[in-house]
């Protein structure tokens, strides 16, 4: 019993509820955010969870309601503000020119052909002290821009940012999932971080591989001029016109990556500042601007004031308006996973079905990684199902003499698999690249997350024949 719900009831609620929704979004005219919707509400109904709101021994609020307006409402707490902001900022670097000159330095910097591993390269370093939902929105328009100079397709460039910025954030302290799970393992942080990046690079490239030979010919789709992606008939990247484009009135190169320096600098102060225990004082300070929220506003504030600063401001206010306009699908959608993954965390079906993994034979090291793994798929949360995949599997892997290094990463690795309709990254990734259809948008992101995690499994099992 979890919850005084029955487990197997849960699954079967469970199984019902995502047939349901992939059988919606696929074949009807029903809108993916109430299709997420319904089927949280199937998941509970069947699943057996209280009608009515009621309180539990302990005060917490128990029923399909609660986990319904707590998911949506503590997803959007978490990521609307900064979806907003962000959006915000990217329609302003597209409309002052800042884009083009972005994406005309990563031409530069890294030449011809290299555009997916620029991007990821950017994602990987960027996602290590940001989470990876804020960074893509941040980051996202330099490869619409790049998109739109090169002709290359915005989807391959789109998932290998996404890429790059999920895999790091999925394995690299300081970022609160994975040191989480060293906390619980009591591994060595640094020893975690030089181990993780290691494995990390190989992910990267396979994920880079997919998007490059896979996705950029079967989904050839480019920003035209008005800024909008479009599906069009696939041709060869032009380069000539890229690197030759007229920068003539465009802001400079500091000055148009400053709106994105300026809030990974702040988290990064943030996340250092933090893990070190420096929060008295100044710190204070600093740590408060350095919260996602905070600094991706300043990030925002100092968009305006600089690059807009030639723009009027009605025309600085509407270009800000009709970037948020685009925000508000990508901010319901994102919800509406939440609430479907939280729906299954507050039944206990996530912890039912974890220890019931811990009880079987199966080799050690594998637990771990077959727990996050597992977790990952039924709630949506890559931080939960790490977190909740160290808490079962730690005290095991310990008192079986296996590597708690090893164990470590294995939680962190079972956390990038399929990544779908649960889960928020999921809905942000593809409504920012204009990916509509369901099934594509599981060829394009989900798949891609399963590519990272296939790699991860290989990393896990090699290293375990040598540790």
């Amino acid at each position: 019993m979890v919850n005084g719900l029955s487990g197997q009831r849960m699954l079967i609620g469970l199984a019902i509820g995502i047939a349901v929704l992939i059988f919606l979004v696929l074949k009807t005219k029903v809108q993916a955010f109430l299709a997420l919707i319904i089927c949280t509400v199937i998941v509970g109904v069947v699943g057996g969870m209280p009608l009515v709101n009621i309180t539990l021994e302990d005060g917490k609020t128990f029923g399909i309601v609660n986990s319904i307006t707590s998911g949506f409402g503590g997803t959007l707490g978490s990521i609307g503000i900064i979806i907003g902001f962000g959006v915000m900022m990217g329609q302003i670097f597209e409309v002052t020119g800042a884009a083009k000159r972005m994406a005309h330095t990563f031409l530069k910097l890294f030449g011809k052909k290299r555009e997916e591993e620029a991007l990821a390269l950017t994602g990987f370093l960027v996602s290590i002290p940001i989470f990876c939902d804020s960074g893509f929105v941040v980051l996202a328009p330099i490869a619409k821009a790049i998109s739109k100079a090169t002709k290359k397709s915005v989807i391959a460039l789109g998932v290998s940012l996404a890429a790059g910025l999920v895999i790091t954030h999925s394995l690299v302290p300081p970022t609160p999932g994975p040191l989480g799970v060293c906390g619980i393992f009591g591994v060595d942080v640094g020893k975690f971080i030089l181990l993780t990046i290691a494995l990390a690079l190989p992910m990267a490239i396979a994920c880079i591989a997919y998007a490059r030979i896979v996705l950029a010919k079967k989904y050839y789709r480019i920003v035209d001029e008005s800024g909008e992606i479009i599906e069009a008939p696939y041709q060869e990247p032009d380069y000539e016109n890229a690197f030759s484009m007229d920068l003539t009135g465009m802001p400079g190169t500091l000055e148009s990556f400053m709106p994105l320096i300026v809030p990974i600098i702040l988290i990064l102060i943030n996340t250092i500042a933090s893990a070190l225990g420096k929060t008295a004082g100044f710190m204070e300070v600093l740590i408060f601007l350095g919260q996602p929220i905070v600094a991706v506003g300043l990030g925002l504030l100092v968009a305006i004031f600089t690059l807009g600063r030639n723009l009027d401001r009605q025309t600085c206010i509407s270009e800000m308006e009709k970037g948020m306009m685009s925000a508000g699908i990508i901010m319901l959608v994102t919800g509406g996973g939440g609430a479907l993954g939280q729906i299954i965390k507050d039944s206990g079906l996530g912890t039912f079905m974890a220890e019931g993994l811990a009880k079987t034979a199966i080799p050690i090291i594998i637990l771990p990684l077959l727990i996050s793994t597992a977790m990952r798929f039924i709630q949506g949360s890559g931080t939960v199902a790490m977190t909740t995949a160290a808490s079962i599997s730690a005290p095991i892997v310990v008192v079986a003499g296996a590597s708690p290094l090893l164990g470590a990463v294995a939680c962190c690795v079972g956390s990038l698999f399929f990544g779908y309709f649960n889960d928020s990254y999921f809905w942000v990734v593809n409504r920012t690249l204009g990916v509509r259809e369901a099934k594509d948008q599981l060829t394009i992101w989900s798949v891609t997350s399963t590519v990272a995690w296939a790699v991860g499994v290989v990393e896990v099992i090699v290293l375990n024949i040598f540790m």
